[in-house]
């Protein structure tokens, strides 16, 4: 059976909106939410989160999560990773990241399922969206061939098109479930800083492509929303609320 680790790294001073792990959504913690779901289809053990923040890893501890300090320094969330994977051995470790409560614990297992029959690869989720969000430099866009690989990741509205009416393009939005296996998070970290492109975009997976590694995604639901800044927060209890009342 394979053994797999879920890895949640969580700093506090994010830069868009400091503090949001710890922020209350409908009277709990951000961090935690996300941590019960990843709890329903792995177990407690497995389960760490990966932060700078003793705040934070006393709320986690407190819910009986088990939390890691990890150097304020990490550049990315998988340089976090990589230093929980420094100490705890594993098949592969799932990084999911810890702004997203509204992720689906199935869309998890695909990844993991994913990484099992492409351990050369690193894994990582999409969804479809629509013109309206992909306009948005805070939406990572994806494109992909046909055999699912990873070609380019950017904030910019990819791909681009000759005809006038874009609207209409089919357009992918990363979804930050990741899939690593310890050699993979080793050249990340070993890289030593953030590349030319990924430190351009803003967006870590592109130090992949320097290193060769190849990308292979994983089509999941659209159902999440990642809390960058506070007004994704008001978007969250609502669809939380409505599903309440289903």
């Amino acid at each position: 059976m394979t053994n797999a680790h879920i890895i949640i790294p969580a700093r506090f001073k994010s830069s868009r909106f400091p503090g949001k792990p710890l922020k209350k959504i409908l009277g709990k913690e951000m961090i935690i939410r996300v941590a019960e779901i990843c709890a329903k289809i792995i177990s407690l053990k497995k389960i760490i989160i990966a932060t700078d923040s003793l705040p934070i890893m006393k709320v986690c501890q407190k819910h009986g999560y088990q939390s890691l300090i990890t150097p304020k320094n990490c550049k990315t969330g998988t340089d976090r990773v990589f230093h929980v994977a420094k100490k705890i051995k594993s098949d592969f470790y799932i990084n999911v990241q810890g702004d997203e409560p509204l992720i689906d614990p199935l869309d998890i297992k695909k990844i993991i399922q994913k990484k099992i029959k492409y351990k050369n690869h690193v894994i990582c989720g999409y969804c479809d969206i629509n013109y309206k969000n992909a306009i948005s430099n805070n939406v990572p866009k994806i494109v992909i061939n046909k055999n699912s690989d990873l070609t380019y990741i950017s904030r910019s509205l990819i791909p681009g098109s000759k005809k006038k009416n874009i609207k209409k393009i089919k357009y992918f939005k990363q979804v930050c479930i990741y899939a690593f296996n310890y050699s993979e998070l080793k050249k990340f970290y070993e890289f030593r800083g953030k590349s030319i492109i990924e430190n351009l975009e803003d967006i870590e997976i592109l130090r992949f492509f320097d290193l060769k590694i190849p990308i292979k995604m994983v089509k999941v639901s659209n159902k999440s929303i990642s809390v960058d800044i506070k007004e994704d927060m008001i978007k969250v209890v609502k669809i939380l609320k409505k599903n309440e009342k289903n």
